[in-house]
């Protein structure tokens, strides 16, 4: 009867002939979906590159916390002594 490849072939013609009117679309949404994902593939490239860089270089200062490079996080805060005391003295 027929073969694989002679269903496949039948199948292929059946689509492009029901779905004409939407294949420009889809062929135009496909190249979009590859340039997006071509760009997004680059930039987290380039982001792994950069943060290599910056592995060797000195720890930044955030808002008051010390991020060592490679590791993320924060390093402990320093305990404050004057935490929750007033600036001036109290006399009585």
């Amino acid at each position: 009867m027929f073969g694989l490849s002679e269903l496949a072939v039948i199948l292929i013609v059946v689509i492009a002939v029901l779905a004409a009117k939407k294949l420009p679309e889809l062929a135009r949404s496909a190249g979009k979906s590859a340039r997006i994902l071509k760009a997004e593939a680059r930039a987290a490239k380039d982001d792994e590159k950069e943060a290599g860089s910056e592995a060797g270089s000195v720890p930044r200062v955030i808002q008051g916390e010390t991020v060592t490079p490679g590791t993320g996080k924060p390093a402990a805060e320093p305990e404050r002594p004057d935490e929750g005391r007033s600036a001036q003295p109290r006399y009585s």
